[in-house]
């Protein structure tokens, strides 16, 4: 069973960034689609990014432009990138096992973790 640990969140001022991290224990990652999703409070946890094992990605168009996935299958982790947040980005932010295609429909085939807060305020 693929755990996943993610990292990289904080406070940041409004058109700031930030880059998380999510480092994935276990064999097959390689073989992997990844994804990161956020879950705001009061709001249904919602998938942001994808990257398939090949690399080819997707992104809600709520961050398309602003927001990067990418992946170090050496290092077994994947990245999100995030440049110019808004407010309303301000969620817990979770990686996950995804269905090895560049969609937004697909359902996690993993467990959650921790999660890492990502809070834009000034």
């Amino acid at each position: 069973q693929v755990q996943f640990v993610e990292s990289g969140g904080g406070l940041v001022q409004p058109g700031g960034s930030l880059r998380l991290s999510c480092a994935a224990s276990g064999s097959g990652f390689s073989f992997y689609g990844m994804g990161w999703s956020r879950q705001a409070p009061g709001n249904q946890r919602e998938l942001v990014a994808v990257i398939t094992s090949g690399g080819n990605t997707n992104y809600a168009d709520s961050v398309k432009g602003r927001f990067t996935i990418s992946r170090d299958n050496v290092k077994k982790t994947v990245y999100l990138q995030m440049n110019n947040l808004k407010p309303e980005d301000t969620a817990v932010y979770y990686c996950n096992r995804q269905p090895n295609q560049a969609t937004m429909a697909g359902v996690p085939l993993g467990s959650w973790g921790q999660g890492t807060q990502v809070t834009v305020s000034s």
